[in-house]
């Protein structure tokens, strides 16, 4: 008899942070380590991610590039559907709208993506992009991705 799985959920996580973290790893077999940051943290609804940037991520005037905090968004986001669908490596990035807050300054980038809607076919989620304070974040996304 075949085992039962239960439905999606965004009131369940299917991966904790330790799974994402090994699945991003065999996922992307060739990206640096490091370079697209790491989960701290997974709960139902919301993730929580690291970067240390390096200083190829600088942007003249020594701020961390607007392509590094969208692509940061875009992990998070991706961690953050996984957390609840489970390891499906064919969940797409299907709209990515970044609003840039404040000047990104050198040092540690926190991001803390947050399930808006999770549907079948959708996950709607608010991505919060900040340094050393969450209250002042330096940038928001608005992620869509579209889940097979």
């Amino acid at each position: 008899m075949a085992e039962e799985v239960a439905p999606i959920s965004s009131n369940a996580i299917r991966m904790d942070a330790d799974a994402l973290n090994d699945f991003m790893k065999s996922a992307f077999p060739h990206a640096e380590p490091g370079s697209r940051g790491y989960v701290v943290s997974a709960a139902p609804g919301h993730v929580r991610a690291r970067m240390d940037p390096n200083e190829r991520a600088l942007r003249p005037g020594g701020l961390i590039s607007g392509p590094v905090q969208m692509g940061f968004a875009d992990m998070a986001a991706y961690a953050l559907v996984l957390s609840h669908i489970g390891p499906v490596a064919m969940a797409v990035t299907s709209a990515l709208n970044y609003q840039f807050l404040r000047p990104c300054r050198p040092g540690p980038l926190f991001a803390d993506a947050h399930m808006l809607r999770l549907g079948k076919r959708l996950a709607v989620m608010d991505i919060r992009i900040f340094t050393d304070d969450a209250e002042r974040p330096v940038g928001q996304a608005n992620v869509t991705y579209a889940i097979p």
